[in-house]
């Protein structure tokens, strides 16, 4: 068994409200080194934790972990419609391991996945279906939420049942880092959205572009006196970054829910998908060494943007 870790930012809003060109041609930079190093590493299977942003998960059914055996992108905000190429017989190897293992992990035969999932996947790999893989959906954000130390937990177990094969691996975690687009709360919402909340799947195209629209004005005056989201917290994101390069991944069990959304942002909790990245990385392999490939806040993108490569001692 061979690993390696990318974990990415992602963002409903790139190619829609972008930044300047040379904050693009960074990002675009960074990206092609990834990919570059994604095409020479050629996974036989990828692994990747990801949100879902009340495209697939709704609250009449809202579990903490899904794990997919055949999974549909929904192609929000640019990302490519589709099938993706899921190992069923190996993701449902996984998800009795799991079991066995005493994590609850709900399974889905069926699932819709989206830009959270496969915008990662395309700028990797330009395709849904270039690799094998198996995905793992972490609730990211509709509280009420597992603990981080759960998630943490998670990711060793998978990381367990990766080192029983004998593929390359790649592991990747999207999301965060500091972070809060428009999504809406169950808590407090009009019947309408409430309703959505719960049971939106499958929306009208119109509804679709009604709500990207909702997006990319957020992102237009965000950062800015108009703006009601919670600002970027470049602070907070180093912080964290750095706590993934020194390895200190018990220091997430005392992370609080109600402080990061507050300080960073409520969709900040995306960056449970690098939590539980790392520790699948470390669990597989005893022991990693990371590198901060980028980091820079976009308020254009609502993201504090970040990029981690890791790989074993």
């Amino acid at each position: 068994m061979t690993i390696k870790l990318k974990c990415l930012s992602h963002t409903p809003l790139r190619g829609l409200n972008d930044p300047a060109p040379d904050v693009i041609a960074e990002v675009d930079a960074v990206l092609a080194r990834a990919r570059a190093d994604v095409e020479a590493f050629d996974p036989e299977l990828i692994v990747i934790f990801a949100p879902d942003h009340y495209n697939g998960l709704f609250y009449d059914l809202m579990p903490p972990f899904v794990i997919a055996t055949a999974a549909v992108s929904v192609g929000d905000y640019m990302t490519l419609p589709g099938p993706l190429s899921v190992e069923r017989d190996l993701a449902l190897d996984l998800a009795r391991f799991i079991l066995d293992h005493d994590v609850d992990i709900s399974l889905s035969h069926r699932l819709q996945v989206d830009h959270g999932c496969t915008q990662t996947l395309e700028e990797l790999t330009g395709s849904l279906t270039r690799y094998p893989v198996i995905p793992i959906i972490i609730n990211s954000v509709a509280p009420p939420f597992a603990p981080y130390r759960r998630i943490r937990r998670l990711g060793e177990v998978v990381g367990q049942f990766i080192a029983t094969l004998d593929k390359r691996v790649l592991v990747l975690g999207t999301g965060g880092l500091s972070h809060e687009p428009p999504v809406p709360l169950l808590e407090g919402a009009p019947e309408a959205i409430g309703e959505f909340l719960i049971c939106g799947r499958n929306p009208t195209p119109e509804a679709r572009a009604a709500r990207q629209a909702r997006t990319v004005a957020a992102g237009k005056i965000y950062g800015t006196e108009l703006s009601a989201q919670t600002p970027l917290n470049a602070e907070w994101d180093q912080a964290f970054i750095a706590l993934l390069l020194d390895a200190r991944l018990d220091a997430v069990d005392d992370f609080s829910i109600e402080e990061i959304s507050k300080e960073a942002g409520r969709s900040t909790h995306e960056v449970r998908t690098w939590v539980a990245a790392f520790a699948a990385l470390a669990a597989a392999r005893g022991g990693y060494s990371a590198q901060r490939d980028y980091y820079r806040p976009i308020n254009e993108w609502i993201a504090g943007y970040g990029v981690m490569s890791a790989e074993p001692r």
